[in-house]
Order: structure tokens, then sequence, then C-alpha cells
């Protein structure tokens, strides 16, 4: 593969890679014949963005050859590594005139190099992984409710919020309106709780089409990253969500760039024990024996193999995901699960609930400290008290 961005195609390029540094900590790069695409994922799957840059975004692009029985190639990187290459977005702008993406196989090597004024060249050797195609599995058309504002809208929105604030609610109201909410436990105490909502009006909106008294709630971090790239593209954002537990979608479309971010959102309770259909995957066939490696074949396989025992997969599951082998009988298995549903009944007072928030990918349910199957554990709390 081997292309090349010149003028201000650098920076935008620069800001896309900034975004995706706020969600994983590698870079996946895909070069094909619509474009060159840079994906990453986070460490619990439950965040997922992609920037498909058309050939048209560059002034040289070739994808490179595939055999009639073999695909493109596709790598991974260190975000860091990567990142360090535009890490100074002012700078890019000022002094560099071109950049070069060169990717060898052969050499294990990703080579950048920055054309900058007064004939200076910084060239970047970066080392690779060969990796299976990173894609999520997800449908825009299945969402019931969309939105679509203009990037500053939102951006002006949630500078209200502190940094540090990790989920946000969007909620619809009568007359069209939206709603912007920091999260907050159900068990917080209301005296020590700071709670900040903006409402915005319909007209304020490009576009909107929600289902009446909707809400959903997703991590606020990754969000200001695809609002500060869409903001300096100056593109309309749309939002594509549907109830509680199902993942949300924000799409950026552009004559040379398709933008993708997809964030798992916050089971309500009441919908943890019920079993709907996954956004867009309802109907998964079984995978064939010998379907490919390639991850998107791989994720449609664990969505149809956990989902619920009868009916189609739900995007919500119980707290513990299912081990991969069972070696006790089902009658001790079943009191080690009442042992656990007590302790979680007398765990200390103010604590919060679990976060059950759900992989793209996997169908499992993450809890915030345990991103892995969940096994038995003591209460803390009953040996303190024992000290005391």
């Amino acid at each position: 593969m081997k292309c090349v961005i010149a003028g201000g195609n650098v920076k935008v390029l620069g800001r896309a890679v900034h975004s995706l540094s706020r969600i994983g900590d590698e870079l996946y790069l895909e070069p094909t014949e619509s474009g060159l695409s840079l994906r990453a994922v986070n460490s619990s799957r439950s965040a997922f963005a992609a920037f498909l840059f058309a050939p048209f975004f560059f002034q040289l692009y070739e994808p490179g050859s595939a055999g009639p029985d073999t695909e493109l190639f596709r790598c991974k990187v260190h975000m860091k590594s990567f990142l360090g290459v535009f890490r100074s977005l002012p700078s890019l702008e000022k002094s560099v005139g071109k950049c070069l993406i060169l990717l060898k196989p052969r050499a294990s090597r990703l080579v950048l190099q920055l054309h900058c004024k007064h004939g200076v060249t910084k060239t970047h050797n970066l080392a690779f992984q060969e990796c299976e195609r990173l894609q999520a599995v997800f449908d825009t058309q299945r969402c019931a409710s969309r939105l679509c504002a203009p990037a500053r809208l939102l951006a002006e929105a949630v500078v209200h919020f502190p940094p540090t604030l990790a989920e946000v609610t969007l909620g619809t109201g009568t007359g069209g309106r939206i709603s912007l909410r920091n999260y907050v436990e159900d068990e917080a105490e209301p005296s020590k709780t700071m709670v900040t909502e903006l409402w915005l009006a319909e007209d304020e909106f490009q576009s909107v089409a929600v289902a009446p008294g909707s809400h959903i709630t997703f991590c606020l971090k990754e969000f200001r990253g695809l609002l500060s790239f869409a903001e300096a593209a100056n593109l309309p954002l749309t939002i594509h969500f549907d109830e509680p537990g199902r993942p949300v979608i924000f799409t950026l479309d552009d004559t040379v760039l398709e933008v993708h971010l997809v964030l798992a959102t916050l089971s309500d309770l009441d919908s943890s024990s019920q079993c709907p259909s996954t956004n867009g995957v309802s109907h998964l066939p079984a995978p064939p024996d010998d379907f490919g490696d390639d991850l998107e074949s791989y994720m449609a396989a664990m969505e149809t193999s956990e989902g619920c025992s009868e009916g189609p997969p739900s995007p919500t599951f119980p707290l513990r995901t299912p081990q991969p082998a069972k070696s006790k009988p089902q009658q001790q298995q079943e009191e080690e699960e009442e042992e656990e549903e007590e302790e979680e009944e007398g765990a200390v007072p103010g604590t919060p609930p679990h976060k059950k928030f759900r992989s793209l990918f996997f169908g499992s349910v993450m809890t915030p400290g345990r991103p892995g199957p969940a096994t038995t554990q003591e209460v803390l709390a009953e040996d303190s008290d024992g000290e005391s």
C-alpha cells in the first residue's frame, strides 16, 4: 500500500488519529478499493470507531494488489507510536506539506514520511502486526430514533459537563425537545450529587425523528473525541439509537470521508431480564463449521451462541457470562448462584450497582473492574467488620 496526503488533509488525518486514540490502544489499518480504513476498539469491546478515507482524499492512493484467493494486506500498530507522528496538529498545518504512508509487508514496517518546509523530511518506521478484519455488528436502519445536528451545537452542550464525567444520558421530551444530563447512580444521595441538565429545542437540529420518552446512557469520553473532529471538519453529526442496552451509532458523512462511532449503552434493570433482538443481528444464522478467521464472522458466531436459551439473541445478559466448561453438578452450581445473590443483597449500603454495558462484539455484559467472566468472590466488608 502506498498513499500520499497533501495540504490541509494531513491535519484532517491527524485529527482522525487523535479521535481514535480515545478509543483504543491499537490502530487497525485496512487498505481497500473503497479507500483507507482506520479503526479502533477499546479493551472491553464496548466502543468501536472507523474512519474511511476515500481515494479522492489522497493525492496518490495505491491499495496494493491482491491475488484471486487472497485479500489485501491489513495490519495493526500501537496507537501511541502512530499518534506520535501527528502529535502536534498546529505544527502539521504550518510546516508539513505532504505525508507519505507506505506499508512494507516483507520488511514488517509501516513507513510514514512527513515532507516539511525547507527540504526537511521526517521518516518514521513503525513496527506492525498482521491482523484479522475488525468490524462491529450494527445497522442504523433498525434504530427507532434518529437525530441530526451541527457538531458545534453538541460541542457547546457537552462543554457544560466536567471533564471527569464518565457517562451522559440523552433523552427525548415533549415537542421534540432533546435533553442531555449527567448520569447519576440510583443509590446516590441527592444532597451530595450535582445534576446538570440541558434542553435543546427541536428547531436547533437539522432533523429529529425520535420515539417519545426514549433515553440512552453512554460514555462521554469517546463522544467528545468524535465531536472535536466533527466540529473542526464542520460536518453535521447524526445519532442513531434505540432502547437502552442497544448500541448507539454516531455517523459523519462526506464525499471523501465516512465515520462511524458505535458505543454500548447502559441497560435498564427492567429490560435486563428480557431477550430482545440485537441491533442489526436479530436472527443471525448459525455459523458454518469451517467459517473463516475474519473477526466479523467470529463476532457473529459469538453473538449467536451467547444469546438467550430460547428466542433471538439478547443484547443484555446476566451478570455472569457463561463458562466454557461445567465441571460441577447442576445442583451445586445453583447453590453457588443463590449464595452469590445473598452476598450482593448484603453488600454495603450506598454501593453503586453494577453498570451493564453490552459488549458490541461478544454480547457479554461488562462490569467496572471485571473485564472477564465474573467469579464468586467474598465480600470484603464482612472481613473488615470482623477485625473491628
